[in-house]
Parts: structure tokens; sequence; C-alpha cells
């Protein structure tokens, strides 16, 4: 029994080692583009949960103080964009972030108007160098820029930075 030669296939072994070089690659690219697309999916979802959670809560404290009408019924928060762009805040980052100010910030929350000068003094002191830490595994400081009452929602705008964290 003979063997065949090999030398008669090698153009046909060396194709079809190109055919499965690039099935691999198109797979790799094709995984990837499917990763970037959820993840990108997974970011909006999280985004539009906040948003959902922190619509409920906002009606719930409309309905708990409807017929008061001299009280802080809601608090909206806004990061400033500069502190975004030295800071690169991915949108989860900064949605937990606002949740956290928020709920520091929930203490005002029924109180009166005409008595917010009185509680200044504890919201200055309770997030005059504030320190969040492990958001998305960094710790982020933020200042208070700009607080504004107005129409019984306590508007707030804040700038936020990156804090290093100390050598261990």
């Amino acid at each position: 029994m003979r063997v065949p030669s090999f030398y008669r296939y090698a153009g046909a072994l060396r194709l079809l080692g190109v055919f499965l070089v690039g099935c691999i690659v198109g797979g790799v690219v094709l995984h990837s583009l499917f990763v970037a697309k959820f993840e990108a999916m997974y970011n909006t979802v999280y985004g539009l949960e906040a948003k959902l959670g922190q619509y409920e809560a906002d009606i719930a404290k409309l309905k708990q103080y409807k017929n008061q009408h001299t009280v802080i019924k809601s608090i909206q928060i806004r990061v400033l964009e500069e502190s975004t762009r030295s800071a690169r805040l991915d949108r989860m980052t900064e949605t937990e972030l606002v949740k956290r100010v928020k709920e520091d910030l929930s203490i005002l929350l029924g109180r009166s108007i005409y008595d917010i000068d009185a509680d200044a003094n504890l919201v200055r002191k309770l997030l005059e160098s504030k320190t969040y830490e492990d958001v998305s595994g960094k710790d982020y400081a933020i200042e208070l820029k700009t607080v504004l009452l107005a129409d019984n929602v306590l508007q707030v705008w804040m700038t936020v930075r990156v804090k290093a964290k100390p050598p261990a």
C-alpha cells in the first residue's frame, strides 16, 4: 500500500488554514460588537431603572405633601458638565452619586421653605467635604456649587472630582 504524497494537497491545506483563521477572526469581531452593544444597552437600562425609581419616589413624596404648600416636596440634583469631563464619570457612576447625595439631603424633605436658613448650616456641615467611597471602585469628593429653592423643589448643582486613595 502506498501513502499518497502531500505535495499535491499543500495548496488545499493552506486554503483550509486561511479559511479557519478567517472564521476565528470573524467570530472574535462579531463577538466584540455584540459585547459593545450589550454593554451600551445595559448602561441605558441601568439609567432608565434609576430614573424610574426616582420618579416613583417623587410621586410618593408628592402624594405625601400634596396638601402642604410651603414645604420642600422634592430634590433635584444635577452634576455640572465641567466636573464630568475632568472626572470621566460614566452614567452608572453619576447615577449612583446622585442617589447617595439625594439620600443625604432627604432630611430636608417636608421641611418648611421659610425655615430653610436654619437647616443651611446643617447641610453645609453634612456635605462640606464629603467623600463618597467605593462608587464603581473609586472615591469621589463632591462640592455643592449652587442650591436653589423654587416651586417647592430644592435644586442642587454639584461638581464631582476623583479623590485619590491614601497609600496603604
